[in-house]
């Protein structure tokens, strides 16, 4: 393969299959390389070609990104090394497989003759890796439990996207200590039910063995038997499920037309919070605050915050966690309702006010943002979240989804999308939080004076439609306030 010529290149575009091979229609040297998703394509070829069809999907308001390859695999471009290469699997024994293999050629179960076939192999370095295919495949078999063995975690992202109710474990990550994670793997797949040799891991260290209490044991299984661990029913406690991944139950108090939810939250728990760090501390960001107050005024009809200022910052601890309560009031004559949201630390009787505001009924008027925007200076983002950084602002990678960015005539643009890790979670939030906090980013850009933005107050918020994974964004300056417009794709 290294000695193909260059000037080939990959792209990979946030679209159906069978919408980007319409697309690539009368371009010449293009082809499909991989369908790693329902909404997650690459295409492979020259790279003038790839540029065509980038400008094509761009304009679409499609987002792409090009590959850092050497050359275009799997691609027309591929052909001048494919007689070379079967020569080479003619000299090669081939023997059947002990394991079941799932073809990236077929997106099917392989028969054995087939992989013993160097035919397949010239079709393989051809042809698209159908990813999603096999996935399903494997689905279809049975499976229920997906381990990425690899230097990163980009297989278990596009696994959770295709089968959001699958175990999806990566022995390695890309920003983590390697010991650390392949513990953390090993122990993801245990409390789920998989048999791990725990012997095999504590071999050549000095751990020993210790007596169990001297008491009978019951050899009776505990684990659930498929899939991951579900949050425990709280029907029992007279509680309703809130459904929602900060919050753990919702109930009605009687007499009184309130509404309470209620949560737990900690860093163990919500591991993606720590990545939201203000002067040192690590805080629920307002955003947060706010996807709570819409999530409790979903259940009264009035999940429109008319205006929400924030009292205090809710700081979450390294170890322990903190119990959050929002509370819905009865309607006021204009039909909206008060909510104030308090956090109580674990071992703490005392409770904090961190929000107070009032949510109205849902309005029908939704926002539109003209795209892509025309007439505005895109901004080099390079420096961006080091800057952030340099003025106490520290954001982890769920954090920092600022993608692209416009400013001029007092107003910016701005496109945000969450990384791979936390997409698969985003259809149970309205907005995920770290989504929403990232279009805020650019605010600084259209209000006067120097440094980063914080917001205190939010006024008029909606969400018209929910579990988005990348936003377009309009931020416009109203008096001391940024006004905020934002669609999904």
């Amino acid at each position: 393969m290294q000695a193909l010529p260059a000037g080939g290149g990959m792209l990979a575009v946030a679209a159906a299959e069978a919408d980007v091979r319409a697309s690539l229609d009368g371009v010449s040297g293009l082809g499909v390389a991989a369908v790693n998703g329902p909404s997650s394509v690459v295409v492979s070829g020259p790279a003038d070609a790839l540029d065509e069809i980038a400008r094509h999907w761009r304009e679409r308001g499609v987002r792409t990104r090009a590959l850092t390859v050497s050359h275009a695999f799997h691609s027309p471009l591929m052909e001048p090394m494919l007689a070379e290469f079967r020569s080479v699997l003619d000299g090669l024994g081939f023997s059947a497989p002990l394991l079941p293999v799932v073809s990236n050629v077929t997106g099917a179960v392989a028969d054995p003759a087939e992989l013993t076939d160097p035919d397949y192999w010239v079709r393989h370095v051809r042809q698209a890796v159908r990813y999603a295919d096999g996935v399903t495949a494997l689905r279809d078999a049975g499976v229920d439990t997906f381990l990425e063995i690899g230097p990163q975690s980009v297989l278990t992202a596009l696994t959770a996207e295709i089968l959001p109710d699958a175990l999806t474990v990566a022995v390695q990550r890309r920003d983590r200590d390697e010991s650390a994670a392949l513990l953390g793997a090993l122990a993801d797949l245990h409390v789920h039910g998989v048999t791990v040799d725990w012997r095999a891991w504590f071999a050549g260290t000095d751990a020993t063995r210790v007596d169990l209490p001297t008491y009978a044991f019951q050899h009776q299984r505990y684990w659930l038997p498929t899939g991951r661990v579900r949050p425990g029913d709280v029907s029992g406690a007279g509680l309703g499920d809130a459904g929602h991944p900060l919050l753990g139950a919702a109930v009605t108090v009687a007499g009184a037309e309130m509404v309470l939810l209620t949560g737990r939250l900690s860093l163990a728990t919500h591991p993606w919070l720590a990545d939201h760090v203000v002067s040192g501390a690590v805080l629920l960001p307002g955003t947060a605050l706010a996807e709570l107050a819409v999530r409790a005024g979903d259940e009264t009809g009035t999940p429109r915050i008319r205006d929400l200022t924030f009292a205090a910052p809710l700081v979450l601890p390294e170890t322990g966690a903190v119990r959050v309560q929002v509370r819905v009031g009865a309607p006021d004559g204009t039909g909206g309702r008060p909510v104030a949201i308090h956090s109580q630390p674990d071992g703490d009787s005392d409770w904090t006010a961190h929000a107070e505001g009032v949510l109205d009924p849902p309005r029908v008027e939704e926002p539109t943002v003209a795209w892509p925007p025309a007439g505005l200076t895109e901004v080099d983002l390079t420096d961006w979240y080091p800057t952030l950084a340099g003025h106490g602002l520290s954001y982890g990678p769920t954090f920092q989804g600022l993608r692209r960015l416009w400013t001029g005539d007092g107003e910016a643009y701005a496109e945000v999308a969450l990384p791979d890790e936390a997409t698969a979670e985003a259809s149970r939030f309205g907005v995920h939080p770290a989504l929403l906090d990232a279009t805020l980013h650019p605010a600084g850009l259209v209000l006067p004076g120097d440094g980063p933005r914080v917001p205190f107050t939010l006024d008029g918020l909606q969400v018209h439609a929910a579990g988005a994974r990348v936003l377009r964004v309009r931020l416009t300056r109203a008096g001391d306030a940024v006004r905020l417009a934002a669609v999904d794709e």
